[in-house]
């Protein structure tokens, strides 16, 4: 196998392709140049992870450079390829920048909502209030909330980001009260996170926690997170065993997780 050796990127003289923010090194993987963070860990084999700020290539301290680079040749193309995914995604997520306003519009639970600033309004819940599905209209509802016309950008999104809190902390009650005596465990306690890569998590004594945004995907996404969390109060670790049991109540979990990876949703 032919390969190009890796070089520090201060030695690098065509410009990358994808760079990481603290690259330390770069390598030519097929047609892009990637500058990626190379770091020495105690592990026994080379691991590759592609996140936001791009490829993390970590290695046993024992792992001559000539073999880090030879496995970087042999997963190029899987690189670049989960490289490029990413920038699409971080282009998506970009788009996706919500410019708080009167008539703003925000999806809720897979269908969208139009923000209206209504300081007239006889609200009975606090702060906003949803209007009924109108069956006539497109399928666009209105969020009014209790805020002069010349509210700040600031306020606004605070006022929206309260109700959705409050929106999101009944909704994953529901559903962890649903989904627990099918996976015949018990949830003792839930909290909402504010995480930018982890939708959930769960520990030995019940409590879960769940990202609040999760508010703005379909149902059925949901659901696939919070039994995916579920599922850790019977197996703790993702091995075969544990994802049988999230097959037990959500069959299609795969096309389900691809989609809460793929779907761009608003930046807050």
């Amino acid at each position: 196998m032919s390969y190009r050796v890796a070089q520090p990127v201060s030695q690098a003289a065509a410009p990358a392709t994808f760079a990481h923010p603290h690259a330390n090194r770069e390598a030519r993987l097929g047609d892009a140049v990637v500058a990626y963070l190379f770091q020495r860990a105690k592990r026994r084999t080379i691991g590759f992870m592609v996140g936001p700020d791009g490829l993390v290539v970590r290695a046993p301290r024992w792992t001559p450079l000539g073999e880090v680079d030879a496995a970087l040749q042999e997963k190029a193309p899987w690189i670049t390829r989960k490289l490029g995914e990413a920038r699409e995604r971080q282009a998506r997520q970009e788009s996706a920048h919500i410019a708080w306003r009167d008539g703003v519009q925000l999806p809720f639970l897979g269908s969208t909502v139009v923000v209206a600033l209504d300081p007239g309004h006889g609200f009975s819940a606090a702060g906003a209030q949803l209007d009924p599905v109108d069956e006539d209209a497109s399928g666009v509802r209105t969020l009014r909330v209790a805020l002069p016309k010349t509210a700040t950008p600031e306020q606004i999104r605070d006022a929206v980001q309260a109700w959705l809190m409050r929106q999101a902390q009944a909704h994953f009650k529901q559903r962890l009260d649903h989904y627990a005596p099918l996976l015949q465990v018990q949830w003792s306690r839930l909290s909402l996170s504010n995480a930018s890569t982890r939708w959930g998590s769960a520990r030995v004594d019940g409590s879960i926690r769940l990202n609040w945004r999760l508010i703005h995907f379909r149902h059925a996404v949901i659901d696939y997170v919070v039994a995916h969390e579920l599922s850790h109060l019977r197996v703790m670790d993702h091995s075969p065993r544990f994802w049988d049991a999230v097959r037990t109540v959500v069959p299609d979990y795969a096309v389900l997780r691809r989609q809460l990876k793929d779907d761009a949703i608003p930046r807050w």
